[in-house]
């Protein structure tokens, strides 16, 4: 079973068919949108800022959600796509992007809609990335550009298909 831990007078509030693994952790001040999966390992830790995590979003395994005391909070969209060891840092990620593996975002980063992050890039704190666009690298720069169909396509894929995952798991 997940470890939940209410803190500080907060405790997570998980919406219609949530998926939280066995060894996954969500603490405080946690909001969680519909047919979202957290995967194993996965911290969501709201102790010193809010989370809001949208509906559709697949949280894979060993992820880190955080924020900094009184400097951000994090903000996730719907239709998001985050990859294995990622971590996600007091930013914002609008609708229908996707996070490559072992990808760090920093403080007040935000990532607007359709738009991928590439594995292992590190976006620096109070970067802007703009829509439509695929980012990479240490610090992560612009690589090109993709149309709003091409990115709908990837996420809304990952999406259904991390929601059929996430039923498999709980069927065991």
């Amino acid at each position: 079973m997940a470890l939940i831990k209410s803190i500080k007078n907060f405790t997570p509030i998980f919406s219609k068919n949530v998926f939280l693994a066995e060894n996954s952790t969500v603490i405080g001040d946690v909001i969680i949108g519909e047919n979202t999966s957290i995967w194993y390992n996965t911290v969501i830790r709201g102790d010193v800022g809010k989370i809001k995590i949208g509906n559709n979003v697949n949280i894979q395994d060993g992820v880190v959600i955080h924020s900094s005391f009184k400097k951000s909070k994090t903000i996730i969209g719907n239709n998001i796509t985050i990859g294995h060891n990622a971590i996600i840092h007091g930013c914002s990620i609008k609708d229908n992007v996707m996070i490559g593996m072992g990808a760090i975002i920093m403080d007040n980063a935000i990532i607007e809609k359709n738009t991928i992050i590439a594995a292992g890039s590190v976006v620096l704190e109070n970067t802007i990335i703009k829509s439509g666009q695929v980012f990479g690298g240490v610090p992560a720069r612009r690589i090109k550009k993709i149309t709003e169909n091409e990115a709908n396509q990837l996420t809304t894929y990952m999406a259904k298909n991390y929601i059929k995952y996430s039923n498999w798991h709980k069927e065991i």
